[in-house]
């Protein structure tokens, strides 16, 4: 089967996700198409060459509506002949749109395809295109739904994580991310997004808080203790997971994940076409598995994720293992997550 490899790949800061953010006056096309640009000017493309754009977005409507994809291609002027789709996978939007474009270009189907992902939080809210989960009472009482942050305390309760593990982790987090760009480490990929006049309007991630301490969160009100108890979540999990006698509310604004404005792409190819066009591979794509956590597995009903503790097989030739508990207690959070097409 065709290899597919990673030529380049370009994102912008993580703009915080609210109307004070650095971003928000940003639309989300211009953050898509700005980041189109830069996979363009960087590799000197042309790009009649690319036969798709594949855009993940959580929520496709009002400014990121109308297959912002396309609209993206051709805001960046991309060439006509370009197409564009929109995905959704919720928070793995993003790295499914690549995951997608690898398998056109291991299928045959195409020499060289983008992937990646938008969402301005700031300008379009999370649930704002609605949806038959949240919103239909039969639907939603069916299939046991809660709310992501509730998901995410659930799961930690019944996997034993504490709120000073969490805390914990999440100080480490700051400062790693700290770290790394104090050495340089996203140079390569972070691009500086500019406003309608070409100025400078964020070149780094805004949401970075290095000074973050253990003492700090501490004093920080667990974000989902009330929402649990007044919407009738937490009896709801509790419903569905006779086992566990209480829903342990252990995550707050400081040990999730927060909501950022911001977009990505990734330039996927054949062996052919990057000598082609003189381009050097970064990395092989060589398969890529998603799979619909159960509730016995995951005990995640409201969000994506992986699988819970470790779940082993083989795909492709290759032997696989998802080791996926601890990203969804770090990482989930209603109101608090990252966004589909920034770094899911």
């Amino acid at each position: 089967m065709t290899e597919a490899y990673i030529y380049d790949h370009v994102r912008t800061p993580r703009g915080k996700g609210k109307p004070d953010g650095a971003l928000h006056e940003i639309t989300p096309v211009q953050l898509a198409s700005q980041m189109l640009q830069a996979l363009r000017e960087r590799n000197q493309l042309d790009t009649s060459l690319v036969e798709d754009v594949i855009l993940g977005c959580v929520v496709p409507v009002g400014e990121q509506g109308g297959n912002i994809a396309r609209i993206a291609a051709l805001h960046a002027d991309y060439a006509q002949t370009v197409p564009g789709v929109q995905i959704n996978r919720y928070c793995g939007s993003g790295l499914e749109a690549v995951n997608f474009a690898a398998a056109k270009v291991r299928g045959g189907m195409a020499d060289l395809v983008i992937g990646g992902g938008v969402e301005s939080m700031s300008r379009i809210p999370m649930g704002a295109d609605g949806g038959a989960w949240a919103t239909d009472p039969q639907v939603a009482f069916k299939t046991y739904f809660i709310m992501q942050g509730i998901s995410a305390d659930l799961l930690a309760t019944q996997y034993g994580f504490t709120r000073e593990q969490c805390d914990a982790y999440a100080v480490e987090s700051q400062k790693r991310a700290a770290r790394a760009w104090a050495e340089g480490r996203f140079a390569r990929s972070v691009v500086a997004v500019k406003d309608i006049l070409g100025l400078p309007v964020l070149d780094h991630d805004e949401f970075i808080r290095p000074g973050t301490t253990l003492d700090a969160l501490l004093g920080l009100k667990a974000s989902f203790a009330e929402m649990g108890a007044k919407a009738g979540f937490d009896s709801i999990a509790l419903q569905r997971y006779p086992h566990l006698e209480r829903v342990e509310h252990i995550h707050h604004a400081g040990n999730s994940s927060g909501i950022v404005d911001g977009a990505s792409a990734v330039l996927v190819g054949t062996r052919e076409i990057g000598e082609r066009l003189s381009l050097k591979p970064r990395a092989v794509i060589r398969s890529a598995v998603t799979i619909g956590s159960g509730a016995d597995h995951d005990a995640r009903r409201s969000g994506c994720g992986r699988s819970s503790g470790a779940e082993e097989g083989r795909h492709d030739g290759l032997r696989y293992r998802f080791v996926g508990v601890e990203r969804s207690v770090f990482l989930g959070g209603a109101g608090v997550h990252a966004g589909a097409g920034c770094a899911s």
